[in-house]
Parts: structure tokens; sequence; C-alpha cells
């Protein structure tokens, strides 16, 4: 309610009698006759900062429009309005009071955008370009200064207005007294360089800098409000919306003229026009200022010091003229920042170092390599460090940095047994004793006899030198030899000489393997070092031991010494400690009897099925059944059979097996996949009535551990599977054959083998078809059993050439038969 009061008091203040003038739509005391329809953007824009100034949205100014007269209706249309100026204007739409049209520019001009102040919105039209990588220049240096879109040089709008800014027409002030006495109005600066200010008239503030205009204002200000001039109130003049000024830019990659900000500065409008041309200069850039040279633009003092004394503000029809390089030169190799360089004349090598910020960590620095041009040919020079200063670069030098070299002026190196092995300093008088002193002297099992020196001589062949250590370290000069730089001396070991002896263990032992000898080594330490004995050590243990002799004996035809030992097996602590010698093999026997209970299984129509232990050796089928507690009524006795599974064993053996079919043979890899992935059990069929009647019966099988016996139930249907119509099970029917069930699933396919077609008994017996005299006879039918038809094998057919040549071929046999009986 205050906000209200302070508005409708506000407005009473500073009103006019005329509600139609556009500009005092706000101000008047009757607005029942205003129609919003006739206001134009300039009209609006007023409105809106009125509202601002104040602190007021639309809907809060609502309550005082309607006191005023303004009808419901009219309120809705202006208030759509700015709502639709708002949205303008975040979307980045020109208003009409805001921005002009641009004339010759090769740049988008952007829509006005705000950047908000403490107390206002400042306004300015913002130019958007198109970064084009420039692939000409990559190499030059300061070219990346203009390829990057983050580096505009864009003045930035919410700082203070400079206080030496030249105001021109196209800026627009805003003019605001506060205190006793409040006044606000956004004011712009005419073509003829006046603002026109309420009640006070023109003022001409074109050419003069912000601070002498707002001093100007003031003074026109207070001789009109009285309280200006005694203090209660105050007066601020800042700028809204910043002019465009007009620059053309010549030699540069998009050259042209350019719209920028009043307050842009050289480096920004260089920015926007893409830097320099191919040729371009990037040090001697004029700036062109009333047809005279104002300031000569060197980039490279931004690029390498950072000084912007050059990036001065430009002015309405500054011309920048970008002028060809007078020299350039190339660096490549160790240094920091290779690329192409422009010299100025005078400038020397030193320069052009800090430019390509100096020598790597590698770099050779004693002398740079330059290839230069003369009038006919080119030359190559060698600048050495003391001329660093004092050469000047030529135009189309190029500069090659080279790595140092990868030796050492000063290295010498000790290895072996010494207690600090490493790489050294060498100095010149330096001798055996001083650098086995400086590796903190020998080891204890240091060799002292002989060490040896690897030297490099001068043609770059290497020798040996023999040092006798003991003679050396003793104070003897003569062994104490002089050393040279990149000199390895090594000392040896006497560990280094004496043989890695081993002993073997085997058998019946926990960790069985190889074990490092050592003299005075045991049968009892070697047993706790393997993990000690197994549960089935037997008490023999038999070592045996290479026999060592300086004379070969004839008549002694044994290869090792054997020794047999009677141990406790339960026990690691062997009563007779037996010494070992280097390289014996011990073998731990196993119990002759000790074999851990295996076990079969029973599955399927028995009265007990689950695994059974093998308590005998020569357990039967019928054993194992009959403990099963025999089969059910519903078994099928022709429906045992045993499954074994096939050992890895018998895999390798067929592996192992050659069929000269090649190393990629097919039929040889199918054969072994289908052993290890798909036939994980070969079936033994079993005969259980021939068993009944007999039970030394050949199939009544001896078990092996991990047998399956399956024993099925009685099924009633044949089941008609493969290359058929129909896989379905037929309902046995006694006295039917073959064909009879191939007929009753539709038939073969177009790729059944019939002649080929088999049957699988519930036992896992298989049977095939036969043919004799072209009569072909089937295996009969049983229940439960399954047949199957197989696939046709692809032939393929013979082309007409290939009838041609057997044709050919016959009758060049029937013309050779009848000439052989003429």
């Amino acid at each position: 309610m205050k906000k209200i009061i302070f508005t409708f008091v506000l407005v009473c203040t500073f009103l006019h009698s005329d509600p139609l003038q556009a500009q005092d739509v706000l101000q008047s005391k009757d607005l029942s006759s205003v129609n919003v329809d006739y206001l134009s953007d300039a009209d609006l824009a007023k409105i809106e900062a009125q509202l601002d100034s104040n602190r007021l949205s639309i809907e809060q100014a609502e309550p005082l429009l309607l006191s005023k007269g303004m009808s419901s209706a009219e309120y809705a249309k202006l208030k759509s309005k700015l709502a639709e100026r708002s949205t303008s204007s975040k979307s980045g739409t020109p208003n009409k009071s805001n921005s002009e049209p641009k004339k010759d520019s090769e740049k988008d001009v952007a829509n006005s955008t705000e950047k908000e102040n403490s107390e206002f919105w400042r306004k300015q039209v913002t130019i958007k370009n198109n970064k084009v990588k420039d692939s000409l220049n990559a190499l030059v240096y300061g070219s990346e200064l203009f390829d990057k879109p983050t580096l505009d040089f864009t003045p930035n709008l919410q700082l203070a207005t400079p206080i030496n800014y030249i105001l021109g027409p196209g800026d627009e002030l805003q003019v605001s007294v506060y205190g006793v006495q409040q006044y606000n109005e956004i004011i712009p600066v005419t073509v003829e360089g006046k603002i026109a200010v309420d009640y006070i008239g023109e003022l001409a503030v074109a050419g003069m800098s912000i601070e002498a205009a707002t001093q100007k204002i003031k003074s026109a200000i207070a001789k009109v409000y009285s309280t200006v001039a005694s203090g209660q109130s105050k007066v601020s003049i800042s700028l809204s919306t910043i002019r465009t000024i007009r620059v053309t830019i010549i030699g540069a990659k998009q050259p042209g003229n350019y719209s920028v900000s009043s307050l842009a500065s050289v480096y920004n409008a260089l920015h926007l026009a893409g830097g320099p041309a191919k040729n371009g200069s990037y040090r001697s850039i004029e700036l062109l200022r009333n047809n005279k040279v104002f300031k000569i633009i060197d980039i490279y003092d931004f690029l390498v010091q950072g000084d912007q004394s050059a990036n001065v503000g430009l002015k309405d029809n500054d011309v920048i003229r970008i002028p060809a390089y007078s020299s350039r030169v190339t660096v490549e190799g160790e240094v920091k920042r290779p690329g192409i360089f422009e010299m100025k004349k005078g400038e020397n090598f030193v320069s052009l170092l800090s430019f390509a910020s100096g020598f790597t960590e590698s770099a050779y620095t004693a002398s740079v390599n330059v290839l230069q041009k003369t009038d006919k040919e080119f030359k190559v020079k060698d600048v050495k460090v003391n001329e660093f200063d004092s050469y000047l670069p030529q135009s189309g030098d190029l500069f090659r940095v080279t790595k140092i070299l990868n030796r050492f002026e000063n290295r010498i190196k000790i290895e072996g047994a010494v207690f600090r092995p490493d790489t050294y300093s060498f100095v010149e008088g330096m001798r055996v004793s001083d650098l086995v002193s400086q590796a903190d002297g020998l080891k204890d099992d240091a060799y002292t006899k002989r060490a040896i020196i690897v030297r490099l001589k001068s043609d770059l062949t290497t020798e040996i030198v023999n040092v006798d250590l003991e003679k050396a370290l003793s104070g003897d000069l003569d062994a104490n030899i002089m050393l040279k730089k990149e000199d390895v001396v090594t000392v040896y070991s006497v560990l280094d000489f004496v043989e890695a002896y081993e002993v073997t263990i085997d058998g019946e032992i926990k960790k069985p393997g190889v074990y490092d000898f050592y003299q005075g080594l045991t049968l009892n330490d070697i047993l706790v070092q393997a993990g000690g004995l197994t549960g089935s050590a037997s008490k023999r243990v038999e070592i045996a031991r290479m026999i060592i002799a300086e004379q070969i004996d004839n008549t002694n035809l044994n290869k090792a010494e054997l020794f047999n030992i009677e141990i406790t097996p339960n026990d690691n602590e062997q009563a007779k400690n037996f010494v070992l010698s280097p390289f014996d093999v011990i073998n731990i026997r196993k119990m002759a009897v000790y074999d851990k209970p295996e076990m079969v299984s029973v599955s399927g129509a028995v009265h007990y099925a689950g695994k059974y232990v093998l308590a005998s050796k020569k357990a039967k089928v019928y054993d194992i059944v009959e403990r099963a507690g025999g089969l059910t009524s519903l078994a099928n006795l022709e429906g045992v059979k045993i499954k074994r599974p096939i050992k890895a064993k018998q895999i390798e053996e067929v592996e192992s097996v050659n069929l000269n079919l090649g190393k990629k043979d097919s039929i040889q890899n199918k054969l072994e996949k289908k052993l290890k992935e798909d036939l994980k059990y070969a079936i033994i069929p079993i005969d259980w009535k021939s068993i009944i009647k007999d039970r030394s019966s050949s199939t009544n099988v001896t078990l092996f551990p991990g047998d399956e016996i399956e024993v099925a139930t009685f099924n009633e249907g044949v089941k008609v599977t493969g290359n058929v119509l129909l896989t379905s099970e037929i309902p046995f029917n006694k006295g039917k054959g073959f064909g009879y069930y191939l007929n009753a699933v539709g038939g073969l396919d177009n790729k059944g083998w019939r002649k080929k077609a088999y049957i699988i008994y519930p036992n896992g017996k298989a049977a095939v078809t036969h043919s004799f005299l072209f009569v072909r006879s089937y295996p009969k039918v049983t229940p439960g059993s399954q047949i199957i038809v197989p696939e046709k094998p692809e032939v393929k057919k013979m082309s007409t050439a290939e009838y041609v040549s057997i044709g050919s071929v016959i009758a060049s046999l029937a013309l050779l038969i009848v000439t052989a009986f003429k």
C-alpha cells in the first residue's frame, strides 16, 4: 500500500494536463481517454522506464491506473503489449526505439540485450561473428588470439561508465532526480547532439565527456528544481543505452565496415575481423584517426608481456590498417613454442627466443643451426651461444634447435658385490679404491682376487682391464688402476661361483617338488619343508643318489645308487635321520592297499535309487540292482543301460591318433569337440533278460567308479524324429514294421535318407537298415524305441561340360578297343 501511495504522489508531482501526449500517459490525472492501440514502441519504452525507475511492475501499478480512469480493457491491452516487449527483448528481437539499421556491415548485427547494473539496465547492440579456424596462419605466432570465440575483448557493460567517455548521437542518458522532488527519464542524444529535458529545454552534450555532460545537466536542473540547489534532492546521470560506432578494417581475414560498441577497443575490432590476413603483420598495425596515424599496435607486446597499453578505445570512423609483414622466421625443434614469428628491424635472436618461450629442458643450447636464403640458393649457418645477442634474424630464416647428445661427460659405474652399486660422478685422478669407497665398500661375499673394468676406447670399441682388488685396496698403486669416464667396474661375489644344488621329493608327500639343497640337509628336514607325509604313505622310502667318479667303470652298469629306508609313516621326525646329498631324488611309496570307497549310482525304475559303494572289486550290474531292491513293476526289461563317464585320458588318446587328415581337418576337429563337449558319457547296453537267465552272462558287466545304471520306465510309444514331416511319438502296434511308423508321421521330407534310417532301443543299443540283392530289411521295432531318419548328404551334380568330357573319354576308349581287335 505504501508503494501505491508513493507512486501516486510521484505521478501527481510530474503530471501534464494533456492525457493524449504519449510521453505523459502515466502522469496524467485522467486516463479514461487513453487508447493503448495508438501508443508507439517509443511510448511503451517510456512507460517501462517509468515503472522500472519506481521499482514497480505493471501488476503493482494496476490499482493506480484504474483509479485514474483507465478501463480494464485498456489496462489488459497495455499489460499484453508490455509482456510482448519483454518476451521480444529476451528472445533477441530488436526494438525500434533501441536499434538502428546497419549498412554495409559484413557481420550479423545481434539484437539488443540487457545488462543489469545496480540501478538500471544498460543496453548495447552486440555483434556476433562466426569464427573460422585459420588453417593458413595456424603456425604463425599470434594467430590463435583471433581463433577462439571465448576471447573477443568485448567491453563489459556492467562496469561503471568511464568518466572520459565521449557522448554522441545514439547514446541514451538516464536522468533521475530523487529526494524531495523526483524525476526520472531516459533521454536520447539526438542527431544534432542535444538532449531534451522536461521543463529545462535542450542541452548540447555531443563531443563532451560523460563527466562534463553530467555537470552541465546538473547545473541546468538546479536552476529549475530548487531542492536540487539546496541539496534536498540529488541528481543522478548515467548511460542507459550505448551507441554503436562504425570502424573500417583493412588487411584482415574479413575486411570491411563494422558496427561496434562505442566502448570497443582495437583488439575487439581485430577479433571481429578475424585478425590479420595471410600476409598481414601482427606487429605494425596502424590505427588511423582523422586521416592520421594515431597508434601503432604490436600484438606481441600483449602476447609476451600482457601489455594492453596499445589496446586503445575506438571512435566513430576510425580505420584499422593491417599492412603486410616485412620479416618472418621459423623456429623448429626443442623450443617450448615452435612456430612462425614476425621480427622487427633490429631484434636479435634473444628476442626471437623469448617469443618462442625459450629452450626446452633437452635442447642443445651451445649453438643453433640456421637455414638461410640467399638471392640464388640456400646456405647453412651455426649461431653460437655467444652470438645469440648479436645475431639479427633475416626474413625466411629457419632455426632448428636439436636435442642434447645421449651421453654423459662424467659418468662412472660400479656393480656387483658392493653395498651401493650405482652410477657415480667421475673426477680426474679417480682410482678403483676411490670408487669402492664411494660405494660404501665391499660386501662380505666379495671376491677380492679379481675384478674387471669394462672400458670404452677412443675408437668406441671396448676392452676389459683386470684388477686385483685385494692389492688395490691395500695401497698398491700399480693394482689401484686409474679410472676413466664411462668405466664400468664389476666386483664378483664368491656365491657366483657356487653351483645351485637341489633335491627332489615325490610320491606320498603333500607338496612334492624340487627344493634347494643346503649343507647338512636331512630327510626329516625335507619332509617338513614338503608339508609332511600323506595318510597313504607307506614305510618304504627310496632315495636315488648320483654316482660321481673321475673315471668310467665299465663293469658297473648302475646310473644311480639306491638307498631303501624304512620310516614311520605317521611321524615326520624319523628315528633314522638320513643325511642327503646334492641332487638326491626321494620317493615316498604308497601303501599296497589304500583305496578310498568309490561309488556308482542307480536311477529310474528301481525300488531304492541312489548311490552305492563298490564293495567288491568285481561288482556286477546285477549285484548293484539287487542292492537297490530290484526292478519295479513299471520297469522296462529292455531299457537297462550303463552311462560311463568319458575320462580325460581317453580324449587324449583320441587326440594323439594321427589320421593323416591334416592339421586343420574338420573331421578330426569335430571328433575331438564331440568327445569334449557333447559326449560326456559312453552308453553300455544291458540285456537284462539274459542276466536273469544266467548271472555269468557277458552283458552282466563289471562296474567302474562313476558308472550310472539307468532303468527306463516302460513306454508303449515309439518316437520318430529326424528328417520326417512330423516329429511325433506313435503308440506301439505289435506286428507293425519300420515303414508303418514312418508313414504314421507323414513320411520323409525332401532331405530324408530312408535307407540310412536307424533305431535306438531303450537300453541304448542301435540297429540300422540293411540291403541285400536290392532287398532292404529294416530293424525290429520295440516299445520305447526311437526311430531316426538322417539327412541326405549334398551331392554336387555334374555340369554339361563334365558330361561331355566323360563322353569324350568313353568314345576314345571305344575307338582304342576297336582298333586293337582289328
